[in-house]
């Protein structure tokens, strides 16, 4: 009984908590829907009075908002598929291939994940601005085309693959190239998905260095482009809330579709040699 009670008890807080955290989430929802003023006004108003999809309609002909979710799609994507190619060959050969001064440079990379992304800004802007690649995809791409996390999460896993079934590929006649391709990236799924959840996330969701490359309006991102707004519609709240709910409803559902992978490649992410 005792112990019920403590679940009860337990499930209460968390069910709280929840809730606590999916208030302001509501009511950005809600406000995008209200009509102009009315987020404003005094007692606060949870939910419209008279629902309206004005602010949607502005966003999608007056502010092109469609061009900006494209440019995001593109980066995100571009981004997520590069980084995986390069994330998981480089994760597997720190974990299956023996070489000179392999755990010393692992332990080199690990040690740049303390450095602030910050502070790499200024130089990787001066080294593609020197490129000729300031205001193009290409630039707000390249930075993101492997992550010593990605690198990280790929190795810890790929080292609790038998060396076994990578032999045996080998001794079939197998090329490295198709011992990665048939064997490693079969078995890696599950931390390539996650790795892929996380980085399209990350990219999406990226304002800081998007603003920095590009200068052309027509090329800004989601983020970007809605942080503009507020310049532009200082006094339109549910403007800004129609805008914030386009920005984050694609890596929501994105989350909720492979939230089940998510956490399975975050459980065996951890695997230690």
């Amino acid at each position: 009984m005792k112990g019920r009670t403590i679940a009860v008890v337990l499930n209460a807080g968390l069910v709280f908590l929840a809730l606590i955290t999916l208030t302001p989430v509501v009511w950005m929802v809600s406000a995008s829907f209200m009509i102009p003023g009315e987020a404003s006004t005094a007692p606060l108003h949870f939910f419209p009075a008279h629902p309206t999809l004005e602010h949607y309609q502005v966003l999608a002909e007056r502010l092109h908002v469609g061009r900006y979710f494209l440019n995001s799609f593109i980066i995100a994507s571009a981004v997520t598929l590069i980084s995986l190619v390069f994330n998981s060959m480089a994760g597997f050969v720190f974990a299956k291939y023996q070489f000179p001064g392999r755990d010393k440079l692992f332990r080199f990379l690990l040690a740049g994940m303390i450095v602030p992304a910050q502070v790499t800004m200024l130089p990787l802007f001066l080294m593609l601005k020197s490129m000729g690649l300031i205001n193009t995809y290409v630039g707000v791409i390249i930075p993101g085309l492997a992550s010593i996390f990605g690198i990280f999460l790929i190795r810890q896993f790929a080292g609790s693959i038998p060396d076994s079934l990578i032999e045996a590929a080998r001794i079939d006649g197998a090329s490295e190239f198709k011992v990665y391709r048939s064997v490693v990236l079969p078995l890696c799924k599950p931390i390539l998905l996650t790795l892929a959840l996380f980085t399209f996330m990350g990219t999406w969701n990226d304002f800081m260095w998007p603003l920095i490359v590009m200068t052309d309006n027509a090329n800004y991102t989601l983020p970007v482009a809605i942080a503009n707004l507020k310049g532009e519609h200082l006094l339109d709240l549910e403007l800004m809330m129609a805008g914030s709910v386009v920005t984050i409803l694609p890596v929501l559902i994105l989350f909720l579709a492979f939230q089940r992978h998510y956490v399975r490649g975050i459980m065996v992410g951890g695997v230690k040699e």
